[in-house]
């Protein structure tokens, strides 16, 4: 499997090749998957002294961890409404402070480290599609009182005034989120794990695991590790390595495009260095990026990854059915990656049998929450706490295979439809 070619790659400043594991070892915790949530694993058991090896069946930030939108913001894929139904209010409402400090975790992390090359900019705005300002004052004003968001209202004209499309009403803006270069802050962690002692061995796909006795035994093609614990974040990349993490989750495509260099043109359509996504349930998600001179486009999901050919038509459509002044702003480059999502919508996390952890179904709001899950199940190894419990009603539940996926495609359609209604009635 070779690594798409995405903006992030042509433009990331650590180039370091890593060797393939290579003989038999041993450690005190072995990680298997070296994106957002490995990394963030390794880092805080490396900071604590403990002996970590990170095993990557391609390179560091290979996967979604790396290729994603950027965005840094609180919350999950789905809403506290939904969470509370499951957990009840306070445990929901710990859940979502979880969120929060996962946002803080990497921007800490960004400054401790000095990853000036991660380029973080504060700022992300989320605009309805459909004029429903009262709700959305309503919701401000209570994440405000509850988490300390500091959400900002924003009108129409307030709106427009930065993003020129009549397509948005009414949107918030939060001050405390971010956007980044993700695959530079990954990288410049996997060297501070190396720095601290850990090891990282890349295209060195775990083939075989041992994990019933209180040994773990995680076999590659050219070694094998011992280890007192393992640490399964390998998210939509998954293979068949535990069949029970396996089957607990979907894998679903999502898409970004890069464009041309045309600050001009960019500029008849945004007038904002905030990051931008929609309220719609797979709805566009973009961004300036190198000063304002491309846009950074996202968005959609399916079951199947298309095409770059096809990843950048269905884009563009989104593009220029939002700002129609883009229509002349060439694509440059679309790639795709997979996101892992389970039935429930939220993070996968815990200790699946004694030493066995797991850290996945980041899909559709991941790096802070995939941060906080690592920074999570650190503690939890560590004896620290047992904050990790939290996500338990939310387990390791069969996706629904072949079935599940048909049924994720059909509700992401039916999803859609409402949404065009909605916004045609607006």
């Amino acid at each position: 499997m070779s690594y798409p070619d995405t903006y992030y790659r042509r433009t990331m400043t650590d180039t370091t090749v890593r060797p393939a594991l290579s003989g038999p070892t041993e450690c005190d915790t072995v990680i298997v998957g070296a994106g957002l949530a490995g990394l963030t694993t390794a880092l805080q058991l490396a900071r604590a002294g403990v002996s970590v090896l990170v095993l990557e069946a391609e390179s560091v930030g290979f996967g979604a961890s790396g290729r994603n939108g950027g965005f840094v913001s609180a919350g999950f894929a789905t809403d506290n409404s939904a969470i509370a139904r499951v957990v009840g209010d306070e445990a929901a409402k710990n859940i979502h402070r979880l969120s929060v400090e996962g946002v803080e975790f990497v921007r800490d992390t960004i400054c401790d480290l000095d990853i000036i090359d991660a380029n973080p900019q504060r700022g992300i705005i989320s605009a309805l599609r459909y004029d429903g300002g009262e709700s959305l004052k309503l919701y401000a004003e209570e994440m405000n009182r509850d988490y300390g968001s500091e959400l900002e209202f924003m009108d129409r004209d307030q709106v427009r005034t930065v993003l020129k499309s009549e397509r948005y009403f009414q949107a918030l803006r939060s001050e405390k989120s971010f956007h980044m270069h993700p695959l530079n802050y990954l990288r410049a962690v996997a060297a501070e794990i190396e720095r601290l002692g850990g090891r990282i061995y890349e295209n060195s796909a775990a083939i075989d695991c041992q994990l019933a006795s209180a040994e773990k035994i995680v076999t590659t093609a050219g070694g094998r590790v011992r280890a007192r614990r393992t640490v399964l974040t390998t998210g939509g990349y998954t293979g068949r390595l535990v069949g029970r993490l396996k089957r607990s989750f979907l894998p679903i495509a999502t898409y970004v495009m890069i464009s041309e260099e045309n600050p001009e043109l960019i500029s008849t359509a945004i007038a904002t260095s905030c990051a931008v996504g929609d309220n719609r349930r797979a709805g566009d998600y973009y961004r300036l990026v190198d000063g304002g001179k491309r846009l950074l486009w996202g968005g959609r999901i399916t079951t199947r990854a298309a095409s770059p050919g096809a990843l950048a038509r269905q884009l563009r459509h989104e593009m220029v059915g939002t700002y129609p002044q883009l229509s002349g702003l060439k694509t440059e480059l679309a790639w795709s990656g997979l996101m892992s999502y389970a039935r429930h919508l939220m993070p996968q996390i815990g200790e699946m049998m004694p030493g066995v952890w797991h850290c996945t179904a980041f899909g559709g709001h991941g790096l802070n929450t995939t941060a906080i899950g690592g920074k999570v199940v650190a503690e939890g190894i560590l004896g620290q706490s047992d904050r990790y419990r939290l996500f338990q009603p939310f387990g390791l539940v069969w996706a629904g295979g072949v079935a599940g996926l048909a049924a994720a495609q059909l509700t992401y359609w039916k999803l859609q439809a409402q949404d065009w209604w909605r916004e045609r009635a607006a």
